[in-house]
């Protein structure tokens, strides 16, 4: 044979062999990884097929799939409510893909999760009828946050203690889901204007969106310090001297309420008045490191708390020097909240103790009604001491019926609180954020409830910026519809 002719040969040979590895890698190892790329559009168009499975609330779907008369893309997501229940169901969209519970739960509401295939299916690739995902919020609960918030900037969330099921999750401004769900210049220009929004209505401010808890992270202060035997009971006087003055500094920790009874007060009178210098000392007194021991075991420096949509970590530093940590007694420094961490706070002293895991869905089930997963079976985690949740839990009524939180009160409820006013901004420039944790307890039934709020801007002067009079009367109204 000719020696070029045989050249050529080989050199085709090794062509065509490198085209056979390729080939080979693309299909066996990269095929899926292809196939699920945000930028391959076929996975758009297999996804919007057939009508979605529905997110569920109460037994009634808040979701829908509706025609779109296109050849690709067949149906469009819906929404019942949109606004009310954006901050649990996440959107749909065609063009901006899925988040939260529509993200977390795509393949069995798309119908392409393998527990819906039949051996048959899973050979032939044929797409079984989607799932749904039965969410544990009560529409009464959920509806009388969203209203009592209304046009303020915040957030709000409600547990049962006794079960962790989230009965309310609320965050404003909110958006229609609806309105980008489709690949339309008017989905478009929607999603623009929503991105563009100072407010940013996009944030779930209930889960991500940490800020300084203010007067709220006393209460894990005081969980501390009757932990640590630091005091033997809420009812001890402390030694709290008033002024306070900061380790190493010549700044005075003062306190809010003019006249407060805060020198050498109780726990609970320190709880009552939302005593500074109490807490600031109490904090030193500690030490940062069991203060933090204590944040962390109600869920601080958590990175994988998932409802199942993943929470953003409410912090307490590191690294603190005395001033420092004096603080982050009072809920401000470097310390940072989400409203789940501070309805959680609210639910350990509520439930004796005990943290039920916190979930926002009960079940995800297939088309069928059989059960593919299932959430909170019990798994509760001891956080505090009974006794010390009964003491804590009996300051906080204090609170509610004689102290800084009157405004959520109840009848017919047990109902304790703490409220929260936290500076922000440098030299507190800045509208403070308030706050308000709490509980309510029904006395005849016994059901219980968690509530904790955010108000981040509510539109008014900073004069009438408070825990109680902004965020108590919304906890109050989500309460009294868990308690009914």
């Amino acid at each position: 044979m000719n020696r070029t002719i045989r050249h050529a040969a080989v050199f085709s040979l090794l062509l065509v062999l490198a085209l056979l590895v390729r080939t080979t890698w693309l299909q066996g190892y990269e095929a899926q990884a292809l196939q699920d790329h945000d930028r391959n559009d076929r996975r758009t168009i297999a996804r919007y097929a057939q009508p979605l499975g529905d997110i569920v609330v109460a037994g009634s779907p808040v979701t829908g799939s509706a025609a779109t008369g296109g050849a690709d893309l067949a149906y469009q997501r819906t929404y019942t409510d949109g606004e009310l229940y954006a901050a649990v169901t996440g959107y749909s969209s065609q063009a901006f893909g899925a988040t939260q519970l529509e993200g977390i739960h795509s393949e069995v509401l798309d119908g392409t999760d393998s527990r819906l295939k039949d051996p048959v299916d899973a050979l032939t690739g044929k797409r079984q009828a989607p799932g749904d995902v039965l969410t544990t919020i009560d529409p009464a609960v959920q509806k009388a946050g969203f209203e009592a918030l209304g046009d303020i900037k915040g957030a709000a969330v409600a547990v049962d203690p006794a079960t962790g099921r989230i009965l309310g999750m609320v965050s404003t401004p909110s958006y229609d889901p609806s309105r980008i769900a489709g690949q339309t210049e008017s989905s478009s220009a929607a999603w623009r204007q929503l991105l563009a929004d100072k407010d940013k209505p996009l944030v779930n401010r209930a889960l991500r969106q940490p800020l300084a808890p203010g007067s709220t992270f006393k209460l894990v202060v005081a969980a501390a310090a009757l932990e640590e035997g630091l005091y033997a009971s809420v009812d001890e006087p402390t030694d709290s001297p008033l002024p306070y003055m900061l380790p190493g500094s010549t700044k005075a920790l003062t306190n809010d309420i003019a006249g407060a009874p805060c020198e050498d007060a109780s726990l609970r009178t320190a709880l009552q008045y939302s005593c500074n210098s109490v807490f600031g000392k109490l904090a030193v007194d500690l030490g940062q490191e069991k203060v933090r021991a204590m944040a962390e075991k109600f869920g601080f420096n958590e990175k994988e708390l998932d409802i199942p949509v993943r929470a953003y970590p409410s912090v307490y530093p590191t690294g603190l020097d005395k001033a420092q940590t004096a603080l982050t007694g009072i809920g401000q420094f470097d310390v940072t909240a989400t409203p789940l961490q501070m309805a959680l706070v609210s639910a350990v002293i509520a439930n004796g103790g005990e943290l039920e895991s916190p979930h926002m869905v009960s079940e995800v089930v297939d088309s069928g009604g059989d059960t593919l997963d299932s959430y909170g079976n019990g798994s509760a985690r001891r956080i505090v001491s009974a006794e010390t949740a009964e003491q804590l839990s009996s300051a906080m009524v204090t609170v509610v019926e004689d102290g800084t939180g009157t405004n959520a009160r109840i009848p017919g409820a047990e109902v304790g609180g703490k409220t929260g006013t936290a500076q922000r901004g440098a030299n507190n420039s800045e509208i403070p954020y308030a706050w308000f944790t709490s509980f309510a307890e029904d006395t005849e039934s016994g059901e219980s409830v968690a509530v904790a709020v955010l108000i981040e801007d509510a539109g008014g002067p900073r004069s009438e910026v408070s825990g109680n009079g902004l965020a108590a009367p919304v906890a109050q109204k989500m309460m009294a519809a868990a308690l009914k």
